[in-house]
């Protein structure tokens, strides 16, 4: 047998496996979409107990759906964006933010009064940077200003590797240096240079095969009797639902060292972060009268040493402009029933077109409330702010509630790090890396084999034909 159609054969083998890796290759290095996450940073400890210190006597208000986690971390939600596992290139934006205020003056107003929003992370080459929209009074001459994506510090990536990533892509502890841009947005209090708290983020990643969502979740099923032929809305509606975090040092008492609890939902409600959403509303709305009438799903129920409250039946009234928020409250087995919790502002509830929505209304305990908290907080305590949206009919979308993205599992630092540097890319990151490389692996071995197999053949065959040459008059 000639050698010439074995070697076409293996040529034509090791042709095509090697075919069947480019696809292997094209969809590992294909850009994907960063789609829900978070970041979690304390801007500067030192400013944040300076603000709420007693020279400047201040505070701070987190803005659209930032949440605090543990004692100084504020956590921006929803990360969008993309990601390149071929580069190492990341670009991922997060929503939320937080406003200081301090240094109180006679006629109201503040000298500190900064609010930092939307972070944005970028990260290509090597190199990172940490983006904000910041608007700051300047600390000598009270001059406002307002700049959006302000390359405010940058990421020491040491030891870090970004390319290869499966999901989530988690960074933890991340050390931040102030840039000079940074430093003239943060009203001069810190020079260029100065370190920052550390971020940690974890954002989901998908592929162009898992499909990102091409529009919006389905709209609610139509209720019978929804004001589907008036834009301003009359009578019943589709669905609607409530936001309220209740009080955010509750929260952080809950699940802090004293309170040592958690808190639990069911029978519907959900948990964006900063607040919990009780959703499944039905009632009657008047656009005209900006009157509301709505119970609500959903329970969340604290638990801890020394507390165990529970909270259901949600139920909003909106009147001429006020709003009451209630709820049915169990402590140590038993039950009070509408129980007025707080008062909110409801001027700003409006229409617009199927929607009917009212965001972040301020809110304060009622006295009934008080009690309810076994009188933690005095009446007129400032609480949580309440946001309303209400689906006119069933081709309304309610707002979606902040998304967290998935919990990535803590990973060691690169054996190539220090002690002290940050972590990798979280396990499904490497597992990600370790399966694209098993599979080149094992593809490039079955190639070996076989073309080896092959010359194989072909040097035993010749062997054999010049050891044992056939009979003259063999056929």
């Amino acid at each position: 047998m000639s050698a010439r159609p074995t070697r076409t054969f293996t040529v034509a083998l090791l042709a095509a496996l090697l075919g069947a890796l480019l696809p292997v290759s094209a969809a590992h290095a294909a850009s994907r979409t960063v789609q829900g996450g978070r970041l979690d940073w304390g801007i500067k400890s030192s400013f944040q107990s300076y603000v709420t210190g007693p020279v400047a006597k201040g505070g701070f208000k987190l803005k659209s759906g930032a949440a605090t986690v543990g004692g100084s971390l504020f956590r921006f939600h929803s990360a969008a964006g993309s990601y390149d596992p071929d580069s190492g290139e990341f670009n991922a934006s997060f929503s939320g933010g937080v406003s200081f205020q301090g240094h109180r003056k006679p006629d109201g107003a503040y000298e500190l009064d900064m609010t930092v929003s939307r972070p944005s992370v970028r990260i290509s080459g090597g190199t990172g940077t940490l983006y904000l929209d910041v608007s700051s009074k300047a600390k000598d001459t009270g001059t406002v200003t307002e700049e959006s994506q302000v390359p405010f510090a940058t990421l020491a990536l040491g030891g870090i590797e970004m390319k290869g990533g499966g999901t989530p892509i988690a960074l933890t502890n991340v050390p931040t240096t102030l840039t000079a841009q940074g430093a003239k947005a943060f009203a001069g209090y810190y020079p260029a240079g100065a370190p920052l708290d550390p971020v940690s983020l974890s954002a989901d990643v998908v592929t162009a095969a898992q499909g990102a969502p091409s529009g919006p979740p389905p709209a609610p099923a139509q209720t019978p009797g929804a004001a589907s032929g008036s834009p301003q809305g009359q009578g019943a509606f589709a669905d609607a639902a409530v936001d309220w975090g209740v009080r955010r040092t509750f929260r952080e008492y809950v699940t802090g060292s004293i309170g040592q609890g958690k808190w639990t939902l069911a029978e519907g409600a959900q948990d964006g972060g900063a607040l919990f959403r009780f959703p499944r509303g039905k009632g009657t709305y008047d656009g005209q009268k900006g009157s509301l009438d709505a119970a609500f799903a959903g329970t969340v129920h604290f638990t801890g040493a020394h507390l165990d409250l529970m909270l259901g039946k949600v139920n909003v009234k909106v009147e001429n402009g006020k709003g009451v928020l209630t709820a049915d409250v169990t402590t140590g087995g038993e039950t009070k029933s509408a129980v007025a919790l707080v008062a909110f502002d409801a001027k700003g509830l409006k229409t617009e077109g199927k929607l009917a929505t009212l965001t972040e209304a301020p809110a304060t305990l009622t006295e009934d409330g008080a009690q309810a908290f076994n009188s933690t907080y005095r009446p007129g305590t400032e609480m949580d702010p309440v946001s309303l949206a209400v689906a006119l009919d069933g081709s309304a979308t309610l707002p979606a509630l902040p998304d967290l993205g998935s919990t990535a599992a803590p990973s060691p630092a690169p054996p190539t790090a220090s002690a002290s540097a940050p972590a990798s890319p979280g396990p499904a990151a490497a597992a990600d890396r370790s399966s694209s490389a098993g599979v080149y692996l094992g593809l490039a071995v079955a190639v070996l084999a076989l073309a080896g197999a092959g010359t194989f053949l072909v040097l035993r065959r010749r062997r054999a034909a010049a050891a044992d040459p056939a009979p003259a008059d063999a056929p």
